[in-house]
């Protein structure tokens, strides 16, 4: 049987990893911005995806593997949060949420991956559904105040 959870293990753990990386590139993010409304929304991604963190830790507790608890600092994603710095220190409203949206994108296209992998069981994929709404809601929550940015600088 724990042959079987293998492939399982190892997708959620990939998930874990980039979940971290977006959570700390948020919690960075909430420490550098300037505006009171982006330090808000950065914390609150940030606290919504340490639980999506938690849930999949114990998806793999419970699928018998052991689960990643660190983020990778040589992820694109992380990447993507240096520039969401260097952003954020010229002090560009937009190019914070751009930067922002870039990230959310490349995380969304994890679990979009995840979600389309056939030897998944269905267990872990109805977890990985679960975990995706948080990522999608704050993906579209970016997309979103990227639009009305650029609707008010038209």
């Amino acid at each position: 049987m724990m042959q079987s959870n293998e492939h399982d293990i190892s997708v959620v753990n990939s998930l874990i990893t980039t979940t971290i990386d977006s959570a700390n590139g948020f919690e960075r993010s909430a420490e550098d911005a300037d505006v009171p409304q982006f330090v808000e929304m950065f914390r609150s991604f940030a606290g919504e995806r340490r639980q999506v963190v938690g849930m999949l830790q114990e998806h793999v507790r419970k699928l018998g593997g052991e689960p990643n608890d660190d983020g990778s600092l040589k992820a694109n994603l992380h990447r993507r949060w240096v520039d969401l710095r260097d952003a954020i220190s010229k002090g560009g409203d937009q190019e914070i949420i751009e930067e922002v949206e870039r990230g959310e994108d490349y995380l969304k296209g994890k679990y979009d991956a995840a979600l389309e992998d056939t030897k998944l069981s269905p267990e872990t994929m109805a977890v990985i559904r679960e975990a995706y709404q948080s990522v999608r809601a704050g993906h579209d929550k970016a997309s979103a105040l990227k639009h009305s940015m650029q609707n008010t600088t038209a």
